[in-house]
């Protein structure tokens, strides 16, 4: 019988055509056909019982070392925390590379005597035979050799969250929950976004993002094999799936047969659940099973799924191959840094790079003590290599190392300063023609208020097209709240820009907002405007649009990932809203941002995301003291009518992670 074509823009599976002409040139490869799995288990099936106890071909040795390397099923089934002990702040271990998956971690997290693995799966996955790894090889369009790659067999979810524990899993110093145990804690986005009717952004329009370039290739419609949670079998078995909704990397899948039967849909994440191409069953000898549900619907499931498949798509065979070199970063735990001063805005300050997750760095101060943190993007604009701000001539605070901070695990590991190149560049900027001048007037997002775009001024003029920026009439005497933009920011504005967009300008104290004019106070501080041409005003064509739901770091708390929306777009401009919270806590940030993500990034990369915070809930708790509380809740009582926006934007009652909440008590 014929098999079908499969259409994959990025790696076509014309091997399935191929197959017979090769079984004749491998041994090793016969019988490997796309309904293989399918056929060996009705012939199970006829002579033992779908019920049967007995285990099947599938219950190999690669079977139980993927269980042991914590696969993660498709369904909502509850996950558990790992059992592992975590690693300790005094460890000295040395670091080690996995031979398989290349994960960095510790040598004393790594499995068996000579540490060359982080998980049983890896050790038995690269010794495994080269059939699979010449397969592989025949679908990158490469001829197979014994050289080939071991194809990677574990659970990427298992990898990452191994990943993750190298670097200090369970709880960072300052109560972060990373890794598994990040996702125990998860927000249920699937349920969030189908039971309101929320659109998410697409992955498509966040650049830094894992995937980016590859997501394309992922569209609704598109089939693939994936673990099949409706089975009464003693082993792990698959069934193929269509793909109903995409949700930035969240999708919602259906299993073939159910048709127009919406009942057991499920969602998952594309990056970090068992989801296959089609084929990948037939390539490593696992059984294709339709649902215990449906079972009974059809006699000839093999003749269904053919012609299901005619002219389908599915995700390109690299898929996960891809997002695992998406997620190495070249910043390490160690390296050196120049970055701004949190308490002291107008400076910078030394710190090492203590945690890094999903490219997001924890750095930690050198005169600080082990609290003393701060976090970002590894291509933040607030980070720099050494030797930037004497190069600019930007202030930095001297900085004498705490002797109390000697034996810090982090501060014991620091290999070398962070190399420039690892840091985004900048727009190059020409001064020919006239440049910015200090005393010149424009508007810029206030760094201490992000909601906030204010009337500023040029306090000082810097080296390679960095600006000092006071925000007029909160400026202190010292500069120490001046803030440093480079002359392509996004976060500048020429004067006027506000009014032209119907954005409320927020002026110098004594102004009233609603008769704020520009041409008066320009004459009457007797200075001028920064030239429009000066201004980086282009506008690319990213794709959000108001209502769209997204991650998106607070950046008045940097550490801190929420739940978040849309709420307006203006030109390249996104406003901010934190669902569940008042407007007054909006944030202006730019369309090309590395601190807002797709929905499901957290749940990629192990980091906790906070959940809407539910109207009322501080009122159901009366002693807040037993609790261990992390986020500092500022309360401010403002006489002023309810936003109407907030109806738009209101969370629904969802529980409040109190683990994950600071609130300070004043008796």
């Amino acid at each position: 019988m014929k098999k079908p074509h499969l259409d994959n823009s990025t790696s076509p599976l014309e091997w399935m055509e191929e197959e017979d002409d090769d079984d004749e040139e491998d041994e090793d490869d016969n019988d490997l056909d796309l309904f293989g799995g399918y056929d060996s288990f009705r012939g199970y099936n006829s002579s033992m019982g779908s019920d049967s106890s007995s285990c099947l071909d599938e219950s190999s040795d690669n079977d139980v070392a993927d269980r042991e390397a914590g696969e993660l099923p498709t369904s909502p089934l509850p996950l558990h925390p790992p059992t592992t002990g975590r690693l300790m702040e005094d460890s000295g271990s040395e670091p080690a590379v996995c031979e398989m998956c290349g994960i960095v971690g510790t040598r004393e997290a790594f499995f068996s005597k000579t540490k060359r693995f982080c998980s049983v799966s890896c050790s038995r996955s690269y010794s495994s035979n080269s059939k699979k790894a010449s397969i592989l090889a025949r679908l990158q369009g490469k001829p197979p050799t014994k050289k080939a790659k071991v194809l990677h067999k574990a659970a990427w979810s298992a990898k990452i969250g191994a990943f993750l524990h190298s670097q200090g899993t369970g709880q960072l110093a300052d109560g972060t929950l990373t890794g598994q145990d990040a996702l125990v804690l998860g927000f249920d986005w699937g349920k969030y976004l189908q039971d309101h009717g929320y659109k998410a952004a697409p992955v498509s329009c966040f650049k830094h993002v894992q995937l980016f370039e590859q997501w394309e290739d992922v569209m609704k419609g598109m089939k693939v094999e994936v673990l099949n949670s409706d089975a009464v079998l003693p082993s792990r078995v698959y069934w193929i799936a269509s793909v109903i909704q995409i949700a930035g990397y969240r999708a919602l899948l259906r299993y073939e047969g159910f048709e127009n039967d919406s009942s057991h849909d499920f969602w998952c994440n594309l990056g970090t659940v068992d989801i296959h191409p089609i084929g990948w069953c037939a390539i490593n000898s696992k059984i294709l099973v339709p649902p215990q549900t449906i079972h009974a619907k059809y006699t000839d499931w093999r003749g269904y799924l053919m012609k299901r498949l005619v002219g389908a798509r599915t995700i390109p065979v690299d898929f996960h191959i891809k997002m695992a070199e998406n997620m190495k970063y070249p910043f390490r735990q160690g390296m050196r840094v120049e970055v701004v001063d949190k308490t002291h805005v107008s400076r910078t300050r030394m710190a090492v790079v203590d945690t890094v997750i999903g490219g997001r760095l924890r750095l930690l101060y050198e005169d600080g003590d082990s609290d003393d943190d701060f976090w970002c993007h590894m291509w933040s604009t607030l980070i720099h290599p050494v030797g930037w701000s004497r190069r600019v001539g930007h202030n930095m605070k001297k900085t004498e190392k705490r002797s109390d901070m000697a034996n810090h695990p982090t501060f014991r590991k620091i290999y070398c300063d962070a190399v420039p190149y690892l840091f985004k560049k900048v727009r190059a900027v020409y001064a020919e023609g006239g440049w910015f001048e200090e005393g010149m007037k424009l508007e810029a997002i206030d760094p201490l208020n992000l909601g906030n775009i204010c009337v500023a001024t040029v306090c000082k003029v810097l080296l390679d097209g960095y600006l000092m920026i006071g925000i007029d009439g909160a400026a202190s005497a010292d500069g120490s709240d001046w803030f440093c933009y480079h002359a392509s920011s996004h976060a500048i504005f020429p004067v006027n820009f506000c009014q032209k967009n119907n954005i409320d300008l927020t002026p110098p104290k004594g102004y009233d907002a609603k008769n704020f004019n520009w041409t008066s106070y320009l004459e009457k501080t007797k200075s001028k405007a920064v030239p429009v041409r000066l201004f980086n005003m282009d506008c690319p064509n990213h794709g959000f649009k108001a209502g769209m739901k997204l991650e998106a770091v607070d950046l008045m708390e940097p550490r801190l990932i929420c739940v978040a929306t849309v709420k307006r777009v203006v030109h390249r401009l996104l406003s901010i809203h934190f669902d569940g919270w008042d407007s007054e806590y909006d944030q202006w940030v730019d369309c090309e941002s590395p601190d807002i993500y797709a929905v499901g990034w957290c749940e990629l990369t192990g980091y906790q995301l906070q959940p809407p915070v539910a109207p009322g809930w501080i009122s159901g708790w009366t002693d807040l003291s037993s609790f261990h509380l992390s986020i500092v809740i500022t309360v401010q009582v403002k006489e002023e009518t309810v936003d109407p926006s907030a109806v738009e934007f209101g969370a629904p009652e969802l529980p409040i992670l109190i683990s994950s909440i600071k609130q300070e008590v004043e008796d």
